[in-house]
């Protein structure tokens, strides 16, 4: 098991913690914290592994901090 940091931002908070330690399985992805955190992937805007660009597909490692952006509107 390994530890990572899950950073939500936008409406991606309502109905959860903006920030969060989750303990998950060796080869858990990224894909893997959005399925359980019950977002659609296609929702997501940008993924962030520890502040640079990340796929779904990125395995995890301990102390991986992951940021999940919607899309911005604005006017």
């Amino acid at each position: 098991m390994i530890k990572v940091e899950v950073r939500l931002f936008a409406y991606f908070r309502e109905g959860r913690k903006k920030n969060q330690m989750m303990e998950v399985d060796e080869g858990t992805t990224i894909s893997n914290i959005v399925k359980v955190l019950g977002i659609d992937e296609i929702e997501v805007a940008i993924m962030l592994l520890n502040g640079r660009d990340g796929s779904g597909d990125r395995q995890l490692k301990d102390g991986d901090v992951i940021s999940l952006f919607p899309p911005i509107g604005g006017g």
